[in-house]
């Protein structure tokens, strides 16, 4: 049995033992059939892996300049809420941005800077990132649609942080579980994680045992009908 003290324990184990695939395969059999975030967002380098709990952020896209007008005064702010947001990160937590037309990048060097000081898990943008070298020199996992440079200052503000967000067919409510690898991104909500959790890495156990026995010869069908796994 599979067990975790804290936090820390808790995301090294998944990063060590677990991957998307079969913890979305958990997610099915209980019935969770839309955790999966859309599949563009990918990691900027393909060993980068994230695991940690939602730090949600909504942005929306601005047009000209709205410094003088409307009744939103976080809307003459630069980047609205989105300092705010990046300052209160927590240790472990990732940073999640949604709400934005796919134009302009929602996370560059100096914010993954940041957000790496306060020992943030890392970021998931559904949208793209920019400061593409510097991002992978600071180590910090990001998973996004791509690199684009084009910023977000003149294009969109954060409007509102640690709220119920979409991402595609997901709403992530702030603190679920969010896990990511070269396969794609997740998000486990937190009033099943702990069943989530346990159930996945007793199938990635079962899963070795089957490679092991494949490798050796045995069938296909015969080692699906000897552990049920495939």
């Amino acid at each position: 049995m599979i067990q975790w003290n804290n936090d820390d324990e808790l995301f090294e184990l998944m990063k060590r033992e677990l991957y998307t695939a079969v913890i979305g395969d958990i997610m099915d059999e209980m019935g969770l059939y839309h955790q999966f975030l859309p599949p563009q967002i990918r990691p900027l380098d393909k060993r980068m892996m994230v695991a940690g709990r939602a730090m949600t952020v909504l942005e929306a896209d601005t047009y000209g300049d709205d410094r003088d007008g409307g009744y939103n005064p976080y809307m003459s702010k630069p980047f609205g809420l989105m300092l705010e947001a990046l300052d209160d990160l927590k240790p472990n937590e990732v940073y999640v941005c949604t709400g934005a037309s796919p134009e302009y990048a929602l996370v560059g060097e100096l914010m993954a800077a940041r957000a790496k000081t306060l020992n943030a898990a890392g970021a998931v943008v559904n949208g793209y990132i920019r400061d593409t070298r510097g991002i992978l020199e600071l180590d910090f996992p990001c998973f996004s649609y791509g690199s684009y440079a084009q910023d977000q200052a003149p294009r969109g503000r954060v409007i509102n942080y640690r709220v119920p967000v979409k991402l595609g067919n997901v709403v992530i409510q702030p603190g679920d579980i969010v896990f990511g690898d070269v396969d794609g991104v997740l998000a486990i909500p937190q009033h099943v994680e702990k069943e989530v959790i346990e159930r996945s890495y007793e199938k990635a156990t079962g899963e070795k045992k089957v490679l092991k026995a494949i490798q050796e010869g045995m069938a296909a069908a015969e080692s699906f009908a000897k552990y049920g796994i495939m």
